[in-house]
């Protein structure tokens, strides 16, 4: 029998029951649908997850002080608890680790800016002038700070467009005015352009910038660093200057072998790699529980099989007496199956592409439609109706003509 005759006689059978065969094909529908949903979801999240960093700065590097000796409980201190990070470590790094094209002190605190009656909560950031090339971060208007008001614990800032937005409410030029932090003035010299929000809902334009001499010894009083943020030219060159610095400032804290470090060497590659991990073991989580409505859609086709076999006993009995072959009856009953599988499945994908796009611009969340999950769930659809068609065609074309043709 001819693929054309085995279309037609499944189509004619599946128009024969429609509302049955709808509601065999639902469970293939819901379980296409839901697979295609979550794994765009799961891709627009590693997606952002990548940008947000390379946004940061791909090949910067973090270091952050560590709490190498718990207290009595195995309880360790917070990062920010921590005291072992200083200037001379900075410098230590430049000096020695060549990898490194730019390196910043970082220190931070968070309080309230103010100027006249406007106020508003944010965060002050202690860094030097390579901190803006390490963050990828550019000034749209005004200047950053030198060298020499670094040296001189300068009160200037710069600003990022949350900020300016709540104290200068009246759309005033910002560059130049004189804004507080908790009690000390602060000149503006600068302001950030533009980033938005991060993966993670945090507003990148909600932060004050200032010299980290003026923020440690006029906002902090402390010599002590909260980080250190150094940036190599090339994303091949992070992982060798990160363990170049870890050998650097085990030297300089005169570290023993054995002895566990005090501070903690991070680059972005590491954080893009464990947040994808662990996304991707959700989207795979979510996936698999969407494919449970595809396994039962499939013992739903399996069912109705049985259920059409039953039906036609009669006419499956009168084809094979005037010459039809058992493995025709197979193929016919088969196709069926595979039809309403396949259909299913392309109800399925159109749903599941418009379920993405409604999240995506309802919900705002990041969504990659991707042309490898529609060609994975036809062939999911294509196996599905095999595995679940072919018992019943079995069953079929292994009936007795005779027997088939008295069945009532």
């Amino acid at each position: 029998m001819s693929i054309f005759n085995l279309l037609r006689i499944a189509l004619r059978a599946i128009k024969r029951n429609k509302l049955r065969a709808f509601l065999t094909m639902l469970g293939i529908i819901i379980g296409v649908a839901a697979v295609i949903t979550m794994m765009s979801i799961g891709q627009g999240s590693k997606q952002s997850i990548q940008n947000t960093f390379s946004s940061m700065g791909a090949n910067m590097i973090t270091v952050m002080p560590y709490n190498n000796m718990p207290m009595p409980g195995g309880v360790r201190m917070g990062a920010a608890s921590v005291q072992s990070l200083t200037l001379n470590d900075v410098q230590k790094i430049q000096r020695e680790v060549t990898e490194i094209n730019a390196i910043s002190p970082g220190v931070s605190s968070s309080g309230q800016a103010i100027r006249g009656a406007n106020n508003w909560p944010t965060n002050l950031q202690g860094v030097s002038a390579d901190y803006l090339h390490i963050r990828k971060l550019e000034i749209q208007e005004g200047t950053n700070f030198t060298d020499e008001q670094i040296k001189s614990s300068a009160k200037v800032c710069l600003v990022g467009k949350t900020v300016v937005d709540n104290l200068f409410k009246n759309g005033e030029n910002p560059i130049g005015q004189i804004i507080r932090f908790g009690k000390i003035p602060f000149q503006i010299i600068g302001i950030l352009a533009p980033k938005g929000q991060n993966t993670f809902g945090q507003d990148q334009d909600d932060i004050i910038i200032a010299p980290y001499t003026t923020v440690m010894k006029r906002i902090l009083a402390s010599i002590y660093l909260q980080n250190i943020y150094a940036s190599t030219a090339t994303e091949t060159l992070s992982e060798i200057a990160s363990d170049h610095i870890i050998e650097v400032l085990r030297t300089n804290h005169r570290l023993r072998d054995g002895v566990e470090n005090d501070f903690d060497v991070r680059t972005q590659a590491e954080l893009i790699q464990t947040l994808s991990s662990t996304s991707g073991m959700m989207t795979s989580l979510l996936t698999a529980v969407a494919g449970i409505s595809l396994v039962i859609g499939g013992i739903g086709i399996m069912n109705i099989m049985y259920v059409s076999v039953t039906e036609r006993t009669r006419e499956i009995g009168l084809r094979l007496s005037i010459g039809a072959r058992g493995k025709d009856i197979l193929w016919q009953f088969l196709t069926e199956a595979v039809m309403i599988s396949i259909t299913g499945g392309v109800f399925g994908v159109i749903i599941g592409i418009a379920a993405s796009l409604i999240v995506s611009n309802v919900v705002h969340w990041p969504i990659i439609i991707s042309q490898s999950s529609i060609v994975i769930s036809f062939i999911v659809c294509v196996i599905t109706g095999i595995f679940f068609g072919y018992y019943p065609a079995v069953k079929a074309a292994a009936l007795d003509p005779i027997e088939a043709l008295r069945y009532e």
